[in-house]
């Protein structure tokens, strides 16, 4: 099976990444928050330090929403996420007795958490067997022949009909560093890839 050929190999090139060392929920989902339209390598720094000053959803609750800005100005609409990290801390406070819920109905209910957030906690705060589908995702499923869809939420469904359940968690962190890396929007990296033979896309991307 395609599916499984892909995120094999990808395993065997990508080890488990930053959220494999956090074990807080709470982090997690403030992280994945943060990263809304922001790289790694800005979000990374952003939610360690908000987390420094800041280190439980009482504590953010209670902030100053200019506080937070300056904590996480460098990552996109900063203002915006400010004002959300607050009033998540005060839904999880008042409704959720302080902890993150472990079900998507619930997880969507809250201020800027749409599909691909919250999969991305129930994936790697939770480990459960869902797909998170970001840009990356849903472009190279789709560049790779895994799916032929128009948007993310499509493409959730039809991975979900290809790739074995076992293997869920993994293909978001897989396909996203993969796309961070080489099958990038602009000029892929086709010559170096390690799909490349199994990638219908590859005489296209190649001339």
């Amino acid at each position: 099976m395609l599916a499984s050929e892909v995120i094999s190999r990808l395993r065997c090139i990508y080890t488990p990444g930053f959220f494999d060392r956090i074990d807080d929920p709470f982090y997690v989902l403030i992280s994945t928050v943060l990263s809304q339209r922001t790289r790694d390598d800005i979000t990374i720094p952003a939610t360690e330090k908000l987390f420094k000053v800041y280190g439980s959803a009482a504590a953010m609750a209670g902030a100053d929403p200019e506080d937070i800005e300056d904590l996480i100005k460098d990552v996109g609409f900063y203002r915006v996420k400010s004002r959300r990290i607050i009033e998540i801390s005060s839904i999880l406070l008042e409704e959720y007795g302080g902890k993150v819920p472990d079900n998507i109905e619930d997880l969507l209910k809250l201020p800027g958490v749409g599909r691909k957030t919250a999969n991305c906690v129930l994936t790697y705060a939770f480990r459960k067997d869902v797909i998170a589908v970001d840009t990356h995702v849903h472009r190279i499923s789709n560049r790779l022949g895994l799916v032929t869809t128009h948007t993310p939420e499509e493409t959730e469904v039809g991975l979900e009909r290809v790739v074995p359940k076992e293997l869920w968690q993994y293909v978001n962190e897989l396909l996203v560093r993969f796309g961070q890396d080489i099958c990038r929007p602009i000029s892929p990296k086709c010559g170096v890839c390690m799909l490349e033979d199994i990638c219908p896309s590859r005489v296209i991307r190649v001339k």
